[in-house]
C-alpha cells in the first residue's frame, strides 16, 4: 500500500512523528553530536550530510520528505541495510530544528574514485532482480519492491565497485505470487 495516498497520510505521519518524538524524549534517544558547520559536505532532496569527526563515515540528517509515512521511511533504511550490506546506515537518534524531525543516520564514508555509469548501474540491479521502469527507476515485481532515484549521485564507483549511497525504497503488494 505504498506509493498511493500520500497526501491522505499526512496526519499518520504527523501522529508518527509526535511517537518518535515522545519515545525520544522518554528513552533519550535524540541526537546532540550534530556535525558542525564545517564538516558540512552536500545537500541531497531529503537529507544535509555531514563528514563525521572520524573521517570514515558521514552523517546524515533526513527529514523523510520523500515518504508518506515514518514507518516506509523506517522500512527503506532497513531494506537498504539488508540488500546494500556494504553502505549500511546506523540510526544514531533523532533531532528537531526549526520544528522539522530529522533522523540522524551514520554511514559509511566512499570516496568515488570514478564517475558511475548509468548501464553498469542498471546491469548490476537487472542482473539482481530489479527490473528497469522508467528514468532512475527499478522495481523488483517478485519482492514487491520499488527502488527510485538510482543515478551517479546515489551510486558511486571506488575501484571499479559500485556503492549504492542513497537509495529510495517501496514496498508494494508482489505482482508475481513467490516460487
Amino acid at each position: 500500500m505504498v506509493k498511493t495516498g500520500f497526501e491522505s497520510n499526512i496526519l499518520v505521519k504527523k501522529e508518527q512523528a509526535d511517537l518518535i518524538e515522545a519515545y525520544c524524549t522518554e528513552h533519550r534517544c535524540w541526537f546532540e553530536n550534530v556535525p558542525n558547520a564545517n564538516r558540512y559536505l552536500t545537500r541531497g532532496g531529503e537529507a544535509r550530510v555531514y563528514l563525521s569527526d572520524d573521517n570514515r563515515h558521514v552523517i546524515k540528517l533526513n527529514d523523510a520528505v520523500y515518504y508518506a509515512t515514518w514507518l516506509e521511511f523506517l522500512n527503506s533504511i532497513l531494506l537498504h541495510n539488508l540488500i546494500f550490506t556494504n553502505t549500511q546506515y546506523r540510526l544514531l537518534g533523532f533531532i528537531k530544528e526549526e520544528g522539522i524531525l530529522y533522523a540522524a543516520l551514520e554511514q559509511i564514508y566512499i570516496a568515488a574514485t570514478a564517475q558511475a555509469d548509468i548501464n553498469d548501474i542498471r546491469s548490476f540491479l537487472e542482473f539482481n532482480g530489479f527490473g528497469h521502469v522508467r528514468r532512475n527507476d527499478y522495481a523488483n515485481d517478485d519482492l514487491g519492491l520499488i527502488l527510485e532515484d538510482m543515478h551517479d549521485e546515489n551510486v558511486l564507483v571506488n575501484s571499479d565497485m559500485l556503492f549504492f549511497i542513497d537509495s529510495v525504497f517501496y514496498t508494494v503488494a508482489p505482482l508475481r505470487p513467490a516460487q
